[in-house]
């Protein structure tokens, strides 16, 4: 009995440390990969589009090693920290996208899951206000109204997704948020537009009467 039971403790203990193992390297590899997605952001805003090109790469080359090195762990890969780290790469790909102007990636495209890309894609409001105000700096633009109306057509999509928190991993949470930062979004856009109108007023009445 005590031979059977030193074979268990050896083979647990084995089985505790490969796990321990895989746990440690992707903590490592999830901060690696949301300083990546932070750097493409920061790129991506600095209209720097090359090297936040190169980041989201080297990002999603990451992603594909977290899942080959997880494959006997898929509790580890469907961890928290695991899964926010690759829907911080979901919010920089979609981010990237939608500033561009390009095709939006699907999941199948990063090749991760659903309810991560739409979390990823929600958070990626918040950067696409973000981007309509360094615009609105230099005045009222069409390129600020195209992105006020990508972020529309997001709220319209995730306003559907009326699932469990447990299938979409809090989801609706998020949707409240993007509402409101949606229609302060509008509020500047609106408050920009009208300010561009009144200067345009003002410089034809002073053409029309001029000072003598």
């Amino acid at each position: 009995m005590m031979d059977q039971f030193l074979t268990i403790t050896e083979k647990t203990r084995k089985i505790f440390d490969e796990r321990t193992a895989a746990r440690d390297q992707a903590l490592v590899q999830a901060r690696q990969l949301t300083r990546l997605c932070a750097h493409t952001i920061r790129a991506i805003h600095r209209s720097e589009s090359e090297p936040a090109h190169e980041l989201l790469n080297e990002a999603h080359q990451l992603v594909q090693q977290m899942q080959k090195d997880l494959v006997k762990y898929p509790d580890l890969y469907y961890a928290g920290y695991t899964q926010d780290a690759i829907k911080e790469f979901a919010e920089a790909s979609t981010t990237c996208a939608i500033i561009e102007n390009t095709q939006l990636p699907t999941p199948e495209d990063l090749g991760i899951e659903y309810n991560t890309y739409v979390n990823g894609l929600a958070e990626c409001i918040g950067e696409l206000r973000r981007r309509c105000l360094d615009i609105l700096r230099q005045g009222y633009s069409e390129d600020a109204e195209r992105l006020l109306n990508a972020m529309d057509e997001i709220y319209n999509f995730l306003v559907t997704m009326d699932y469990p928190d447990a299938v979409t991993n809090g989801l609706r949470r998020q949707t409240d948020l993007v509402r409101g930062i949606i229609e302060r979004t509008r509020a500047d856009l609106t408050m920009s537009l009208r300010e561009q109108h009144l200067q345009a007023a003002l410089i034809e009445f002073a053409k029309r009467f001029p000072e003598k």
